[in-house]
């Protein structure tokens, strides 16, 4: 990894990327004995030893838990601030959301977008997805929700649901109705915050492999 580089620079160069990638207490600990975060972040520091203006990134964040998965995003926006283009591939779009401001998807080997991040997440209207909390028994408003002809899909997480309307339909006030006419009470119905994950619903064709 450190092809080319002699002396005292050499040190200097090795002692810094080790800083920067919070490895400096493990800098003589096996690789194999690394958790697998260590493991991600020490092949960064490997790549940085060159100072590369321009990093490629395969899943940076795949099998990390997610103390993991924080420490090496917090390192990614270290290296965007110090001006690094940095182009990650990865199936995790919450992170991308994260640290991007241009995005592509990639459907089937095909491009369908190609552009800023904010503008791609412009694209999905906001009063598609809407949230919705009950005060009791939120399986049954799920089931309830799941059976009516405006609803895309409804998803549960731990008690808050997340109900995607189909395209074309904006009957939102049946939503609070129908609940309210099977004897579900409303804790909590307001639009959802657009995610990258909605874009890419929206933007591709679902054809997802």
């Amino acid at each position: 990894a450190t092809y080319g580089i002699r002396g005292p620079k050499r040190k200097a160069t090795v002692d810094g990327v080790l800083e920067l990638t919070d490895l400096t207490a493990r800098k003589d600990s096996l690789i194999a004995s690394l958790s697998r975060g260590m493991q991600q972040r020490l092949g960064l520091a490997r790549v940085l030893v060159h100072d590369p203006k321009v990093l490629f990134l395969d899943e940076p964040a795949s099998g990390l838990d997610p103390r993991a998965r924080i420490e090496i995003r917090a390192l990614l926006k270290e290296l965007r601030n110090m001006g690094k283009t940095i182009l990650i591939s990865s199936h995790i779009l919450a992170d991308l959301a994260d640290l991007c401001n241009k995005i592509g998807l990639i459907e089937r080997g095909r491009l369908l977008y190609a552009g800023g991040l904010k503008e791609a997440m412009a694209q999905v209207q906001g009063d598609d997805v809407w949230l919705v909390e009950v005060f009791e028994d939120t399986d049954r408003a799920k089931k309830v929700l799941e059976e009516q002809p405006f609803v895309a899909s409804v998803t549960d997480s731990d008690g808050l649901l997340r109900i995607t309307l189909r395209p074309g339909h904006r009957d939102v006030h049946l939503i609070p109705q129908v609940l309210l006419q099977r004897g579900l009470r409303l804790k909590l119905f307001k639009v959802a915050e657009v995610t990258l994950e909605d874009a890419f619903l929206k933007l591709t064709r679902g054809d997802v492999t």
